[in-house]
């Protein structure tokens, strides 16, 4: 129906009361995806070079800017999946999306990474390499503090009695010779970051900043690597962080969804000034995942009037499902946007509003994601639900000689209600769900595949 007011009288508009909250030109934000990477982190999850090809082909379409496709120094895979994206970026397959490969602080790395690219007939000033070390306190000295010694040329005994200023400053000189061993070999764009920013002090990482852009790094990368922070801590961490850099200097926040705080600290950190996010498709990454882009960028445009141009969100359902069966792992049915279920209705008091206007209970547009809104029948269906059906089905019902009526839909409607509870005693969902977790078992490998594994290739090669 037509309403007589305006759409803006009737319910408040949520950009009400964020229409004052700053942000970079939409022009400038880049959706940074690490599907090929940290998505692929996620256990279960593993992706052959071709299907990696066939995923960069369907996020580059949707409109996603930087594209990380992995660690090449790390496998043969992600050696070959880098090759087959470069030939399909010079094939023009991807548009103009920027390619970037990971590497360790460490020349092997930053080597093996060039190589591939030569071989491959691909200069590395045609990549970004991200070059990266650690961050925090904890990782400096205890996770690679060994190997800080070792560079700084001390002895590991002192590992344990070694202030913490020997640790972040040797961990900074690793880094400026990392960046400037890429500088020489060829790599033009070069980002860098290091491991558990959220959980280190600011002032440390605004001088590995500064270092690491007067080294020649272009573009620093912060991370909440274990998702800790919380919308406040991060427009702290990130507006300090934002205003010590070159005013404009474009860069990544690259944030985890351990609280499920993953989006509201993309859209703080955007907000705080870092032009460059760091997402998922649907959300898929170490423990629960990474930011999704899905939620990003329709959060955005939605609640915040930021609309990324270029950007198909109409595909991101499509791309949802796409990524579905490329994983094997599932969305849940009530997923915010891409959610199978999500624009679906089955109870009787909402059914019988959205029949008068989907906005009764939709906030989000589904033209707007590629969704349409559909009903559901089951044990809280209404009888309004039931009596528009009967109606929209009238001459198919005469044919078989019924009548639509009141009456009729009522009883249509208790039979729905009956149906639904009997079916709701099989155990058909207990399989379902069984099945699924012994297919999803099927495909990783057990502490007892390894041990199989290593009697089958320990074993002495007996004289013949």
């Amino acid at each position: 129906m037509k309403f007589r007011e305006p759409i803006e009288r009737l319910i408040r508009d949520p950009k009400e009361f964020t229409r004052d909250v700053p942000f970079p030109d939409p022009a400038g934000i880049r959706i940074y995806d690490e599907t090929l990477r940290d998505g692929e982190q996620m256990p279960g999850i593993c992706y052959t070079p071709a299907q990696k090809l066939e995923i960069a082909r369907a996020l580059a379409d949707v409109g996603v800017h930087v594209m990380s496709v992995g660690f090449p120094a790390a496998s043969a895979g992600d050696r070959l999946t880098l090759q087959l994206v470069m030939d399909a970026k010079r094939r023009g397959e991807l548009g103009d999306v920027e390619i970037v490969v990971m590497c360790r602080s460490n020349r092997a790395d930053i080597d093996v990474t060039a190589k591939t690219l030569h071989d491959a007939g691909v200069h590395p000033r045609e990549v970004t390499f991200f070059i990266f070390t650690s961050g925090s306190d904890l990782h400096l000295k205890y996770k690679i503090g060994k190997t800080l010694l070792k560079l700084e040329g001390r002895d590991e005994s002192e590992w344990l009695d070694l202030p913490l200023s020997f640790y972040r400053a040797a961990n900074i000189r690793l880094q400026r010779e990392a960046i400037e061993h890429a500088r020489n070999a060829g790599v033009e764009r070069v980002e860098f970051g290091a491991e558990d920013g959220s959980r280190g002090d600011v002032e440390y990482f605004i001088e590995y900043f500064k270092a690491g852009l007067a080294a020649g790094g272009t573009r620093p990368a912060w991370p909440d690597t274990v998702g800790t922070l919380t919308p406040e801590a991060t427009r702290w961490y990130c507006s300090r962080i934002v205003e010590a850099m070159p005013h404009g200097l474009p860069m990544v926040a690259h944030l985890h969804n351990d609280y499920g705080l993953g989006t509201a600290n993309a859209i703080a950190a955007t907000s705080s000034g870092f032009k460059v996010i760091s997402v998922t498709a649907n959300g898929y990454g170490e423990r629960a995942g990474n930011v999704k882009l899905h939620e990003f960028v329709v959060a955005l445009r939605v609640l915040y009037g930021i609309e990324i141009p270029g950007f198909k969100y109409e595909k991101l359902r499509e791309l949802a499902r796409f990524m579905e069966r490329m994983s094997g792992i599932p969305m849940q049915q009530h997923e915010p946007i891409v959610g199978t279920k999500v624009f679906a209705h089955e109870s009787g008091i909402h059914t019988h509003a959205m029949l008068i206007d989907r906005r009764m209970y939709e906030a989000v547009p589904s033209e707007l994601v590629g969704a349409e809104t559909s009903f559901i029948f089951g044990k809280h269906s209404g009888v309004a639900l039931v009596e528009q059906t009967l109606l929209e089905r009238r001459e198919a019902l005469a044919l078989a000689g019924v009548e639509p009526s009141k009456d009729l839909a009522h009883r249509v409607t208790e039979e729905i209600k009956r149906l639904r509870e009997e079916r709701a005693m099989s155990n058909r969902s207990t399989e379902i769900l069984e099945m699924h977790e012994s297919a999803m078992r099927s495909l990783h490998l057990t502490e007892e595949d390894v041990f199989e594994i290593a009697v089958a290739l320990g074993k002495p090669v007996e004289a013949t």
